[in-house]
């Protein structure tokens, strides 16, 4: 029978906070490795073996989704280890051939980020900061769908913050008690980025949403309260899916009034996502103006599909745009939406 797992902390200055790597000795699992940094690496061997596993011991590599700060150092550890890497099947591709994969979203980043009315002046500086991790062309990746269950984890394939995100619970069969790994999923601290960690995703905010519904649904099916994120500690899962909720419900209304805002002050009819993302953020450059416009993008077309904001124009190239449809629908909440 597995025991508790083991928790390594990798404080390597990652913006998002420290990421959490787990260890399960037993089972000769480990869960989430961190980024591909040298510092990350003497880290990650040296709280392996503090556990009581042995690097060489390692057997399995559980990846919760495709950012380098969790799948980094997989291809490292994998072949110190001899282990096998596990993903998600939607996932996997972008570390199993992430030479070519990282070309093809490099582009497909580029378009989402034109398609939100992203200045090509700020497209061109985010396309050529974007630098290879110094991860592999190509590993071998043994990939799991929704429910399947490998080295004593099974899959809960979670999309939102990427498409392919999974999170991964010990089997009743192979564990004293149930742990709940859930990657970027449910943070401790903030809430993850949805629309601009993963420009595959149509319809961000309502899968993310839905996915923490599913998330609380196993939770309680498996009679797990405190689940393992993938940056910080472990935290009360059903207190923090209503925080993040509420958070979204604000943002919504938030994201109207700004929209409502940007038509003021221009003197326009419609506004695009960079617009009301410059409006609820301010100036935004690198990084994060990609993760400012995929969140205003994703909350706008949220609010379309409920009806409190409409759509113009968006085809054959040219940026999508938004006017204020009914703004009092921007008051329901995020729950009550996720349909």
């Amino acid at each position: 029978m597995a025991g508790e797992p083991t928790r390594i902390t990798l404080d390597v200055g990652n913006p998002e906070g420290a990421n959490s790597a787990y260890v399960l000795p037993e089972s000769g699992v480990v869960v989430d490795p961190g980024p591909p940094t040298d510092e990350a690496w003497e880290r990650l061997c040296s709280g392996v073996e503090a556990a009581g596993l042995g690097v060489e011991h390692v057997a399995f590599v559980f990846v919760t989704h495709w950012h380098a700060d969790h799948a980094g150092l997989a291809p490292r550890l994998a072949e110190a280890a001899d282990a096998t890497v596990v993903m998600h099947e939607t996932d996997a591709p972008l570390v199993a051939d992430y030479g070519r994969e990282r070309e093809r979203r490099v582009e497909r980043d580029a378009q989402r980020l034109r398609e939100w009315g992203v200045p090509s002046a700020v497209v061109e500086a985010l396309q050529s900061g974007d630098r290879p991790s110094p991860i592999p062309d190509s590993l071998a990746v043994e990939t799991v769908k929704d429910g399947e269950s490998l080295a004593g984890l099974t899959a809960i394939h979670t999309p939102g913050h990427t498409l392919g995100h999974a999170a991964f619970v010990t089997d009743r069969e192979t564990a004293e008690t149930r742990d709940l790994f859930v990657g970027d999923l449910v943070l401790p601290t903030y809430t993850p980025n949805v629309g601009g960690g993963d420009t595959r995703l149509d319809d961000a905010l309502a899968t993310y949403l839905a996915s923490l519904g599913r998330i609380r649904e196993v939770a309680a099916a498996e009679g797990v309260e405190t689940v393992a994120p993938g940056h910080g500690a472990p935290l009360a899962l059903g207190e923090r899916v209503d925080e993040i909720v509420a958070h979204h419900d604000e943002r919504s209304r938030r994201t109207v009034a700004a929209l409502a805002t940007c038509l003021e002050e221009n003197e326009a009819d419609t506004a695009t996502p960079w617009d009301v993302a410059r409006t609820l953020f301010g100036e935004l450059s690198g990084i994060h103006a990609k993760m400012g416009a995929g969140e205003a993008a994703s909350h706008l077309d949220f609010l379309r599909k409920r009806g409190a904001v409409e759509q113009v124009g968006g085809s054959g190239g040219s940026a999508t745009r938004y006017r204020v449809a009914d703004a009092e629908r921007a008051g329901v909440e995020a729950a009550k939406w996720r349909g």
